[in-house]
């Protein structure tokens, strides 16, 4: 089996790339680096440039499946600019995919997207499902509004279309979790607010698994990649502080200043969403990681 990824170097790529190898799967991937570019028996690397619509069309020979996880990444001040950055980045490399299926012979029978929970409403008490139609109001739910409609139109081509909706992806090789094990390991650890918003999360191991049983089975729809058990931020510190063996006993770090330090992203650490993974499950996927104690007890020490 031959799969076409996106952001392979990625975080979630990276580790991606090497399950589906040990899974014996051939990739191409893309690279907008053409000093990345590689080649090896089961690895081979394609330039494309989103912004001027490039794409080297050999990426796409014999590739059955597309998982796209290309994305600017949201961790960074969103200035008006890298706003703009943040939506192009996603629905451009959707569009240069789309355009080069259209225009060529190809076996391509599905396409896999990463996305984001962060479509959904800020809500303390509300279960989130996959069916729901409401759409947060904030910058992050209408970039997910518009990547997910970008690559919905790749049922046009008779192509399955399956989106992964995921939550916070706990990972000791980068992302939110070194950050948050910072303060904590000085002992300035604290939870944001009230601590009461809800922090529906997937270790990667788990996560990238996904990915894998999306292809084998090949998914359509979309599904939440999430944990069966989200928990409070508080909970959450509390957690890795435990982990840590570090006392926690500094107050809540305010809205208000995290809004001075981070700006508009800062709403990404106060947003609630309490997201269910039931549907994915249902599938028959299964989790490993269940519980945010074992997750992270795996992760860290």
């Amino acid at each position: 089996m031959k799969i076409l990824i996106t952001g392979a170097t990625g975080l979630i790529g990276s580790e991606l790339v090497a399950l589906l190898l040990q899974n014996g799967i051939t990739i191409h991937y893309l690279t907008t680096s053409k000093r990345k570019i590689e080649s090896q028996p089961n690895y081979h690397g394609f330039f494309w440039d989103p912004n001027q619509g490039i794409i080297d069309e050999n990426a796409l020979m014999g590739v059955e499946s597309i998982i796209h996880l290309a994305g600017a990444t949201i961790s960074k001040r969103w200035t008006p600019k890298y706003k703009q950055e943040i939506i192009e980045s996603r629905i451009l490399s959707s569009n240069v995919l789309f355009k080069a299926l259209k225009a060529n012979p190809h076996s391509v029978k599905q396409i896999i997207s990463a996305s984001a929970i962060g479509i959904y409403p800020d809500n303390l008490s509300k279960v989130y499902t996959e069916e729901e139609q409401e759409v947060d109001e904030s910058f992050l739910g209408k970039v997910v509004l518009k990547w997910e409609e970008s690559v919905h139109k790749f049922k046009l081509l008779n192509i399955k279309v399956a989106k992964i909706r995921t939550g916070l992806v706990l990972s000791n090789k980068g992302g939110a979790l070194p950050e948050m094990m910072k303060p904590i390991k000085l002992g300035l650890g604290s939870p944001f607010g009230t601590g009461k918003q809800v922090q529906s999360w997937i270790h990667i191991h788990d996560l990238v698994e996904l990915y894998l049983y999306a292809v084998q089975n090949q998914l359509d729809g979309t599904y939440n990649a999430v944990a069966p058990n989200p928990i409070t931020n508080k909970k959450l510190t509390q957690e890795i502080a435990a982990v840590l063996n570090k006392p926690l006993f500094m107050p809540p770090i305010p809205k208000l200043l995290m809004s001075i330090v981070l700006g508009e992203m800062h709403t990404l650490l106060f947003a609630s969403q309490n997201v269910s993974s039931k549907k994915i499950q249902n599938h028959g996927f299964v989790f490993k990681f269940k519980q945010v104690d074992k997750a992270l007890v795996d992760l860290i020490e």
